[in-house]
């Protein structure tokens, strides 16, 4: 009888047959699944950045305010001469060019500087040589007298010769260090960023110590200078915030406060008043004549803003208001309450707590905002 095998078995070879048909049908499933998880994955989000319409917080709502002209300086302004007379060699910067701090802007010519340089060290060389000298000399004179083979007159010759040669090496020093300073003047840098402002210097041309050859203004930090009469001069304070209107430049209705006050008062009856501007427009230069709205106290009472009451969100139980702040710094907006005395005026509300002069807030569209939410402002 022949001996049955597993492999004989129609039964067995059946499932082999199975089993080998259905490992391509196991793969080709897998690969479809691991595909469709993989086109099933969520994309990722980006985040949207809602533009808001600005809306600068300058104007008062109330108050004595008055208008006065002023003209637009330069928070930091420096002239620049050399500290010593001289051929100018090269100018390097021009009427209105911007400049970094320690950046050259101007040489004279340093060859006579380099020949005294030179003069002086050569005297220094003599002088020490001359030094050495006479202390080898009072050495000798100081053992001599000690075995009282000269007399003391002699020593005292050679003690005043030493401290006559010391003294000459000290003055040779100083004057080499004069040269040197002299020749370290000979160019001219910026002392801080900002603009030329002036130019009144042109190569190959003399100028003499401490003549203006320069002048640089910063560019970033303006203030406002303005005389104010001293019939109310007494109803302000530093820290008034005050507005300025520029006709020659579209975006300002800039803002700032009144930094300085001053202690006399001029031929007019006036008193000087200088405003730092806390952001500036592109295009406010220095020298532009400004006005200067500036609120005089009268009272005690609760000081506000005018905001577009549409820039005001539905109240709750905490407050009856709130604005929309934007923190520059943050890039967001952060949800702020706000206090009214509740009047009007046309499309404006006014607001005594929540806001001060010089505040961005949303402008419109607060009701589609939250608090700690990224925002840009329209047009950025």
């Amino acid at each position: 009888m022949t001996p049955f095998s597993e492999r004989d078995s129609p039964q067995l070879v059946g499932v082999d047959m199975y089993k080998t048909r259905r490992m391509p049908l196991l793969a080709a499933l897998f690969i479809a699944v691991t595909l469709t998880a993989c086109e099933d994955e969520a994309p990722e989000t980006v985040e949207r950045i809602r533009a808001i319409k600005p809306y600068y917080v300058v104007e008062p709502a109330g108050g004595d305010v008055r208008r006065y002209s002023g003209t637009i300086v330069a928070a930091n302004t420096s002239t620049l001469s050399f500290a010593v007379s001289g051929t100018v060699q090269t100018v390097e910067v021009s009427k209105g060019d911007r400049v970094a701090e320690g950046q050259l802007l101007a040489t004279l010519d340093t060859k006579p500087f380099e020949l005294n340089v030179q003069a002086a060290r050569s005297k220094v060389a003599t002088a020490q040589a001359g030094f050495k000298g006479k202390r080898v000399e009072l050495d000798r004179a100081r053992q001599l007298f000690a075995r009282g083979w000269v007399a003391k007159a002699a020593l005292d010759h050679a003690v005043a010769a030493f401290d006559a040669a010391q003294g000459e090496l000290s003055l040779d020093r100083s004057r080499l260090g004069l040269a040197e300073h002299d020749q370290a003047n000979a160019s001219l840098t910026a002392p801080f960023a900002g603009v030329v402002a002036v130019r009144d210097v042109e190569p190959f041309v003399e100028v003499a110590k401490g003549q203006r050859v320069l002048q640089i203004d910063s560019e970033d930090a303006l203030e406002v200078d303005m005389s104010i009469p001293d019939s109310v001069i007494g109803r302000i304070t530093a820290g008034t915030s005050v507005t300025i209107d520029a006709l020659t430049v579209a975006s300002c209705g800039c803002f700032g406060r009144i930094t300085e006050i001053g202690v006399a008062v001029d031929a007019a009856n006036a008193v000087p008043v200088t405003a730092a501007i806390l952001e500036s427009p592109d295009g406010l230069l220095p020298g532009m004549a400004v006005e200067i709205s500036v609120v005089l106290s009268v009272d005690d009472g609760p000081r506000g803003f005018l905001v577009p009451i549409v820039a005001i969100a539905q109240g709750d139980d905490k407050a009856r208001g709130y604005i929309f702040k934007y923190d520059k710094a943050a890039g967001v907006v952060r949800k702020t309450p706000v206090r009214g005395e509740g009047s009007a005026t046309g499309n404006f509300i006014s607001i005594t707590e929540g806001v001060d002069a010089g505040d961005i807030i949303a402008g419109a569209g607060v009701s589609f905002l939250r608090d700690e939410q990224r925002v840009k402002l329209l047009g950025e």
